[in-house]
């Protein structure tokens, strides 16, 4: 499939869905639309051009179907990844195994300098995250401008592209779903701006704005503001 193709999306599956075919061959991506983790490995599948290989299965999470839980994944999580009789689960492992077990453009280079700079970069993640959605009940301008001074200074390690690892990788991948909400939320709530002073966060943003497949998986930011705002009892 061509990268400016649209996707026809299947309809999302809640409690009163009937159970597909499992394990009959068929590769399933179970994601959510609006969950993050999931975006990561839909991405994957698309930049690689996977659409016709790999199934999506789209669930809806505040409603999952009971079938998922006891015959699919017992996490009851997404993203879940059926392939070749087994569920693997963990986005950051399934971007890799995607790039690493299907046909499509390498997500990883080779150079040992970039690759020791990926797993730096994922380490990271679970700091960048968590200190941005703790900010939410606190003063986001106070707290939040090391980890996107971080992300910032990441981005000017290598000068031969705009991407983390000079060209676009799983570490863009595992990074943009979670810039792609805070940008819209923190903006909208709190009046923080994360690319103010950022211009290579900017740069970053503005050039996966120009990946249809990354595109095509974005969130919708009224339907996000909301839900962050129930969810993490946002007063503003």
């Amino acid at each position: 499939m061509a990268s400016g193709t649209v996707e026809v999306l299947p309809p999302t599956l809640d409690a009163t869905a009937e159970q597909p075919p499992l394990f009959d061959g068929t590769t399933r991506l179970y994601i959510g639309y609006t969950c993050p983790f999931a975006q990561r490995v839909w991405i994957t599948r698309n930049y690689k051009g996977l659409q016709d290989k790999i199934k999506l299965v789209p669930l809806n999470l505040q409603n999952k179907p009971v079938w998922y839980k006891e015959k699919v994944y017992p996490e009851n999580k997404v993203p879940a990844l059926e392939h070749n009789g087994k569920i693997i689960g963990e986005s950051l492992d399934l971007i890799k195994y995607v790039d690493s077990n299907f046909e499509g453009p390498s997500l990883l280079p080779n150079d040992p300098e970039k690759k020791k700079f990926f797993e730096e970069l994922l380490s990271y993640l679970d700091t960048f995250v968590r200190t941005v959605f703790t900010s939410f009940k606190g003063d986001p301008a106070k707290e939040v401008g090391a980890v996107f001074d971080y992300v910032e200074n990441a981005l000017q390690k290598f000068d031969d592209g705009p991407f983390f690892l000079g060209q676009f990788s799983l570490a863009d991948i595992a990074y943009i779903p979670f810039v792609e909400r805070f940008q819209i939320f923190l903006l909208e709530v709190f009046q923080y701006d994360i690319i103010a002073g950022r211009p290579k966060l900017a740069a970053w943003i503005e050039e996966m704005n120009k990946i249809d497949t990354y595109k095509q998986t974005k969130t919708d930011p009224k339907e996000l503001v909301a839900f962050y705002k129930k969810h993490f009892s946002v007063q503003k």
